[in-house]
């Protein structure tokens, strides 16, 4: 299709059942993963880490080889997707969220998704329009729902400036041509031909090739400052001018604004998808992303889609991230400012627990000046592509050998706590990716050139894997418990010594190796969490459990542990100096949950 002329949305909907919506997203459990370095679909050898660990880097020549091919194209597709989803379901995975699978400038090796050229076409590289309904129609009949990763902010590298690449100073510059499918700016912006165009130059559909639907003013300097990372290029991809701020306070949405709300309601109606993640919101005017947000929210009710969720990519620190979601209608936040530093740090004992649950609401109702996320109203997740709270080097959970064995913890804690938890693809698999650019953290899953832990050739869809296995299992906990799902959380105080009950904490400069419990409550029922950040030593302690809830002499039963031998295991309350007490006991490494004994 090149134009909105082309679509018919009344047609592709006509007489069509659609998927419905969850009622609640903090039921799902997500899964993110990177279109082009998931699975192809024709994996064959299975990576030993005894025998394969590494096997790129043997020689020079295959070295400089994986490294070349963290920046290019690997070879993942939706078909490969879809042939990986009883791999997902076995593992838990209620919905996946996949990266942009839009048809990318076809002179740059943009893998990633984010630099789309035909915002109406998938990329040849990932499969074709009707690999995208199979792939939703497959995952649908499995139970899972699909999140698509789209932009509104930009658009790839589709043209190019009179004079180089300017840096933003707010004025406009003068655009010297589109590219064409080479990357030249042959293609004429004030009347481009579109025949001589298609498909490969230009920008589609082809309402979208007009210098009006671009900012044209530079590129970002001070990523910091407004109006400027609202107006100027994330580097060589051109900002896409959304729309106006009118003297009354109004937003006045751009036609390009207008071009790309169709092509994305056509994506719902035509793959029957089940929601948007949304790239950096932080660049839109909140009018652009309240307006888009209503226009597409609206759409999908009259498909039956009453919960179709949009979660947005928001940077900018926690209160501006807050601020957006809740002046522009988005669904959710991605958790990406403080959690994902604040959850890791926690489980491998570096960063005080409070400093993680202190940043969750048991209520919406918060006082002026607080900033919490409620439960439904963000995505949690340690691991991810970009890892934007790590400054220089970026690395997963397991790249830090000394505390990749508390993996499980961190898994753990991501989900009995508050959101919608969100799984890394590969973090199941124990990937440790790492090194001076965000490449590192995006290997390969299915044996492309840039395989996992430094290999080439090797697959790792493992369902043997210790993680794998164990995360399996403390999924099918979650969604057994509702009050894990949708309780109240609460840290808890515990025995840090001599009768001393306090909350748990790094000494400085060192590493915390005790226990940390926290409760999650819904409607009178206590579900009492707790994880041992001692890589070497069974621990013991005893939490404050609610009072209002429990009495001396209550049992309590482990119905989940790490160490499996211990589920079943029951123990008493006690009460000491007006305080309920609950005794934890935890392997090294380990995690476990109890609840009271039903009479």
């Amino acid at each position: 299709m090149r134009s909105l002329e082309d679509l018919d949305l009344e047609k592709i909907t006509a007489d069509r059942e659609y998927f419905p919506s969850p009622e609640s997203w903090e039921d799902e459990i997500l899964y993110f993963l990177l279109a082009d370095r998931f699975s192809d679909g024709q994996e064959q050898i299975a990576y030993n880490p005894e025998t394969d660990f590494e096997n790129a880097l043997r020689d020079d020549r295959e070295r400089e080889r994986w490294h070349r091919c963290a920046d290019r194209w690997n070879g993942g597709t939706l078909a490969g997707i879809k042939s990986k989803l009883d791999y997902l379901r076995e593992l838990g995975i209620s919905a996946i969220w996949i990266s942009p699978i839009f048809r990318q400038v076809a002179f740059e090796e943009s893998f990633h998704g984010y630099g789309i050229q035909n915002f109406l076409a998938v990329d040849p590289h990932f499969g074709s329009r009707d690999d995208l309904r199979e792939l939703v129609a497959a995952a649908h009949q499995r139970g899972i729902r699909v999140v698509l990763d789209i932009i509104l902010n930009h658009a790839g590298n589709v043209f190019a400036y009179q004079d180089g690449e300017p840096e933003y100073n707010g004025e406009h510059f003068p655009i010297k041509g589109f590219r064409d499918r080479h990357g030249d700016p042959s293609l004429s912006a004030e009347s481009p031909d579109f025949e001589l165009a298609w498909p490969d130059g230009g920008i589609w559909p082809r309402e979208l090739m007009r210098p009006e639907s671009f900012s044209r003013k530079g590129h970002i300097v001070d990523w910091e400052n407004y109006p400027e990372y609202a107006e100027g290029d994330f580097f060589a991809l051109k900002s896409i001018h959304t729309g106006t701020r009118r003297e009354d306070g109004e937003f006045e949405p751009s036609e390009a604004l207008a071009a790309l709300a169709a092509c994305y309601k056509f994506w719902i109606a035509d793959a029957d998808v089940d929601g948007f993640r949304l790239d950096t919101v932080k660049h839109l005017e909140f009018g652009a992303t309240r307006w888009f947000a209503r226009e597409i929210h609206e759409f999908a009710r009259t498909l039956g889609k009453g919960n179709f969720y949009i979660l947005g990519e928001i940077t900018g620190g926690f209160e501006f991230a807050f601020e957006a979601m809740k002046k522009t209608g988005l669904d959710a936040a991605l958790g990406i400012n403080r959690i994902p530093e604040k959850l890791e740090g926690v489980a491998k004992g570096r960063v005080g627990a409070g400093e993680f649950f202190e940043l969750f609401s048991n209520s919406k109702l918060l006082g002026e000046d607080e900033y919490k996320w409620y439960r439904s109203n963000v995505v949690t997740m340690f691991d991810d592509h970009d890892m934007v709270v790590q400054h220089g080097d970026k690395s997963r959970f397991c790249a830090d050998r000394e505390t990749a064995p508390l993996l499980i913890n961190a898994l753990f804690l991501n989900l009995m706590s508050p959101g919608i938890p969100c799984i890394y693809y590969g973090t199941e698999q124990g990937f440790d990716g790492s090194g001076d650019s965000d490449r590192y953290v995006r290997e390969a899953m299915f044996g492309g050139g840039f395989g996992a832990f430094r290999t080439v050739g090797r697959h790792f869809f493992n369902r043997g894997n210790p993680v794998f296995r164990e995360l399996s299992r403390m999924v099918g906990i979650r969604q057994e418990l509702l009050a894990i799902r949708q309780g109240r959380v609460y840290l808890r105080e515990i025995d840090l010594g001599d009768s001393h009950f306090g909350w748990p904490a790094p000494p400085e400069g060192q590493r915390y190796q005790g226990m940390i419990a926290w409760s999650r409550i819904l409607s009178g029922e206590e579900i009492v969490c707790a994880i041992n950040c001692s890589l070497e030593h069974e621990q013991e302690t005893r939490a404050i459990i609610d009072s209002g809830l429990h009495r001396a002499g209550d049992r309590f039963e482990c119905v989940y542990c790490s160490e499996h031998e211990r589920e079943g295991e029951t123990g008493e309350t006690r009460e000491e100096q007006g305080r309920i007490l609950l005794a934890l006991r935890l392997p090294a490494a380990g995690c476990a949950l109890w609840r009271k004994c039903r009479s």
